[in-house]
């Protein structure tokens, strides 16, 4: 049997309730050293003071960033999440306010509000993208910094007629993303069987946001584009790159 929910979940926590937070953490992917690390680079060198991070989940990023004497706060939707961090060696370093991260004010200005990892995406409307953006832009002080990273949709794959991308197949467990084109949206869903014979079935939905829309989005909030990469080791975007690291400016009173 595949299920597609999981008892005891909090729905306050949103997709990343208890069931997903518990698993979040494993070694390799998205939590390699590998990665964190040129990631951390990049927003240290971006930081001229506070930083704020949307979307903190369990500290992949804030913990070791706070950890190179960064002041950083994190606003986190899900507490399942967002309890795991100050059980982390150096989490205590990281204060985490509970809310949704297209509403909820943060005390402080920051001179860096950073949002990574497609994160964005899950704001799944164009009017909630740039109430994300707007709320970046409140929370910085005047030529302060809202960096995004996120993936671009890999439309060039699709064949004609289809609109299912796979994106991950090993024993166990298949990853494939369905496109709606016309409405701007995906899903992610992901399929994992248990040597048992358990199986689970788990449905995301995204909303896609080509680079230039976001430009837009942050002219809106009042900011501009300073950089734009193809990855963090700020490589150039090109037409094969599978997504971007963005920063825009919020302008200075003149």
């Amino acid at each position: 049997m595949i299920s597609e929910t999981d008892t005891g979940d909090d729905p306050a926590d949103g997709w990343f309730p208890e069931s997903v937070a518990a698993g979040y953490d494993a070694p390799g992917g998205a939590n390699a050293p590998e990665v964190v690390t040129p990631a951390v680079d990049v927003l240290e060198d971006l930081a001229d003071g506070p930083v704020l991070e949307f979307a903190a989940g369990t500290g992949r990023i804030a913990i070791p960033l706070a950890a190179r004497g960064v002041p950083v706060s994190g606003l986190e939707l899900s507490r399942a999440m967002a309890d795991r961090i100050a059980g982390k060696p150096g989490g205590d370093a990281v204060e985490v306010t509970i809310g949704d991260m297209t509403k909820t004010r943060v005390p402080g200005e920051f001179s860096l509000v950073y949002l990574v990892y497609n994160t964005i995406s899950n704001v799944t409307t164009q009017d909630g993208q740039v109430d994300v953006f707007r709320n970046a832009a409140t929370h910085l002080r005047p030529g302060g910094l809202f960096l995004v990273e996120v993936g671009l949709p890999e439309l060039r794959r699709l064949p004609p007629g289809q609109d299912i991308v796979p994106f991950a197949m090993a024993p166990g467990y298949v990853g494939f993303d369905q496109y709606d084109v016309v409405r701007q949206e995906f899903t992610s869903n992901h399929v994992t069987v248990s040597p048992e014979g358990e199986g689970r079935f788990r449905r995301i939905p995204f909303r896609y946001a080509w680079p230039a829309e976001m430009d837009l989005m942050a002219r809106i909030a009042g900011m501009r584009l300073k950089y734009r990469w193809a990855d963090w080791d700020r490589s150039e975007l090109t037409a094969e790159s599978t997504k971007h690291v963005s920063v825009w400016e919020r302008a200075v009173p003149s």
